[in-house]
């Protein structure tokens, strides 16, 4: 919360100073976030709340229409061509690599509300590796779509831990009391619904309807009920990545595991060869399971 209220206090600066510079009407203000609490299911995760973050445009002169309600898809990638649009600064004068992104300009100036691009009726998300934690450095590679109120989720790697291996504290999810509670849970007995929901193995695939199931808890991969929508959306996901030449679709994912890490590579093996996990500062030295844990 005090950093929310950092960030806006600071927002508030800026603002008014445009506005004693006579520039806040001509500039276009974005502001957004990271993907929010590093909590289990989210951070480093495919969920709908790992990917979800806030955004707000304000663009005095040029957005005229207000009471709107759009229901594009925009991503960070559509930030850097709206930019350049914005500052009439084209592609070969920034002298960037392509980027898959599109400006949002045509969605800002537009009086329309709902869908304004029909393209912009879905989302594509990924992840490889996100940190350290599990042998050989491997990540948890996951490829997903959200379409139509639903999503689908593809783990390529089912028997890999999807929060990091238990022995090195699941360090792809930080220290909090919440993780502490989930993980003490399990280990008194009580209730192991909740450990097997953010640190236990999942399924190949998952399936969820979003209009009754934001949060991503109730896995409709197997109902019969949802096997057309599923089938759907996975065809549709598995066309974009090829098209895209995803390596995880056509086999030869395991290139992305050999990428060497920039920093704290091999942590997982030289921790198991000397006998025992360094501590890592951003998860609790009580998030480090003792004992072997198999499911």
């Amino acid at each position: 919360g005090m950093e929310v209220e950092h960030y806006d206090t600071h927002l508030g600066r800026i603002l008014k100073d445009l506005e004693e510079r006579n520039e806040l009407e001509n500039t276009l203000v974005m502001v957004t976030s990271d993907h929010g609490r590093p909590a289990p299911r989210q951070k480093g995760q495919a969920y709908e709340n790992s990917n979800h973050v806030p955004f707000a445009v304000m663009w005095k002169a040029h957005i005229k229409t207000e009471g709107r309600t759009i229901d594009d898809y925009i991503n960070f990638t559509d930030l850097t061509p709206t930019i350049l649009e914005a500052t009439r600064i084209s592609w070969e004068q920034a002298k960037m690599q392509p980027l898959s992104g599109s400006s949002l300009i045509p969605l800002l100036l537009s009086a329309k509300s709902g869908r304004i691009e029909a393209a912009r009726d879905h989302v594509v998300l990924g992840k490889e590796r996100h940190d350290v934690g599990r042998p050989h450095d491997w990540g948890y590679p996951i490829r997903a779509i959200i379409k139509d109120n639903f999503m689908y989720i593809e783990n390529f790697e089912p028997d890999r831990w999807p929060g990091g291996n238990p022995e090195a504290g699941y360090l792809n999810c930080d220290g909090s009391p919440t993780k502490t509670a989930i993980l003490n849970l399990r280990r008194s007995g009580e209730d192991k619904s909740y450990w097997d929901l953010c640190f236990g193995k999942r399924p190949p695939q998952e399936f969820y309807n979003l209009s009754k199931d934001l949060d991503c808890v109730k896995n409709l991969s197997s109902n019969p009920e949802y096997a057309s929508k599923q089938k759907a959306l996975k065809d549709f996901l598995h066309a974009k990545l090829n098209a895209q030449g995803d390596p995880r679709i056509n086999g030869n994912g395991a290139i992305f595991d050999n990428y060497p890490y920039s920093g704290g590579a091999g942590y997982y093996d030289a921790s198991l060869k000397a006998g025992n996990f360094e501590h890592k500062g951003w998860v609790r030295k009580t998030d480090y399971e003792i004992g072997p844990i198999t499911k």
